[in-house]
């Protein structure tokens, strides 16, 4: 059967590519004598890898990250194995087959890990400490361990847990960190990412990681002047009706009308990364009309009162993905707005 193109999405996702770019030289630029690399994991935090890959290069990134094996073919449609970091390391033999068949390094975070690479034949790899964070990498009290010791190790990395905050927690790592670099024989040494590329020249080494930050994202103020918006959300105006004084709207029947209203259904819901969280005080745009969220968000729609807008079905509406903003607004971090976007999306700059 030979399936025709479908008709134009009904859901648009915008991808400012010049601020993308922008970004990137930002960070890079305040990353002092450290060059940026970037985190590209989660299908470029939900941008989409075909989309980001080509920018970031085009900017100069040359060093990127990734979290999963799944990731790397993608990433490597755009740029060589060795320029690609795995972050989750090797738990097994199939993922340092993986790894050298692709030329990838991977993130050796545990002694298992390390005795999985040397097995395989050993080489060049990547070495993670936990400084603090509890999450994933080496204890330092393992650094003096063999299997360490006999690890290429290209890049040492560690990892900031609260960098997004004025914290004692960013020296004491720092401080472990330092302590990591005594006992580890390594080319590179990276420990900074968005938040932590805003703390300051102690922090940046010689590689740092930004992620967030890329996409629009700002983890600490002192970005919020630097940083440019990439992501811009669209959604059609399905349906338009009017209601009466005392009718229900949406799921549960949460809002009753006050009074006669005109109101819009949106091509848009938590399927497309837009949570219920986005009910209360959310809203979208029409011009220069502001298109408030009525009752609870569905799978598939919102509705908007659209008493003050000229809103017609067909009309494409704006959700402001300023992130910082709207993170206030639905309670979600930065990071979930991005990383939560749909699929149905139809995406281009």
């Amino acid at each position: 059967m030979n399936i025709p193109e479908p008709p134009p999405a009904t859901l648009r996702l915008r991808i400012d590519a010049d601020a993308l770019a922008d970004n990137w030289r930002t960070l890079d630029r305040l990353s002092g004598q450290a060059r940026a690399g970037a985190a590209v994991k989660a299908d470029g935090y939900g941008l989409g890898i075909d989309t980001v890959m080509p920018t970031l290069l085009g900017a100069g990134a040359r060093q990127f990250f990734v979290a999963h094996w799944s990731e790397v073919p993608g990433v490597l449609e755009h740029t060589s194995g060795a320029k690609i970091a795995v972050l989750h390391g090797v738990s097994s033999a199939q993922d340092a087959a993986f790894a050298r068949a692709c030329g990838v390094l991977p993130v050796i975070n545990s002694l298992h890990q390390a005795r999985i690479w040397h097995e395989s034949g050993g080489g060049p790899c990547h070495l993670m400490v936990d400084s603090g964070m509890n999450r994933l990498g080496l204890e330092p009290g393992k650094l003096g361990d063999p299997a360490i010791g006999a690890l290429q190790v290209h890049t040492l990395l560690s990892h900031l847990a609260s960098a997004d905050e004025d914290s004692d927690q960013n020296p004491a790592q720092l401080a472990i960190f330092r302590q990591a670099v005594s006992q580890v024989s390594a080319r590179e040494l990276s420990l900074a990412n968005s938040a932590g590329i805003a703390l300051g020249a102690d922090y940046h080494f010689d590689l740092t990681r930004p992620g967030l930050a890329l996409y629009g994202g700002v983890p600490r103020e002192e970005l919020a002047t630097s940083i440019r918006q990439v992501v811009s959300v669209e959604a059609a105006v399905l349906q338009v009706r009017d209601l009466q004084a005392g009718d229900l709207v949406g799921y549960n029947a949460i809002y009753r009308a006050p009074r006669p209203m005109r109101v819009a259904t949106i091509s848009i819901g938590y399927a497309d990364g837009i949570l219920r969280s986005w009910g209360e005080g959310g809203a979208l745009q029409h011009g220069e009309s502001t298109l408030p969220i009525i009752g609870r968000i569905s799978m598939d729609m919102i509705i908007v009162d659209c008493g003050q807008s000229d809103v017609r079905e067909g009309d494409f509406c704006l959700l402001s993905y300023d992130l910082p903003q709207a993170s206030q607004i639905s309670g979600l971090s930065q990071y979930e707005l991005l990383t939560n976007l749909g699929q149905r999306f139809d995406r281009s700059g």
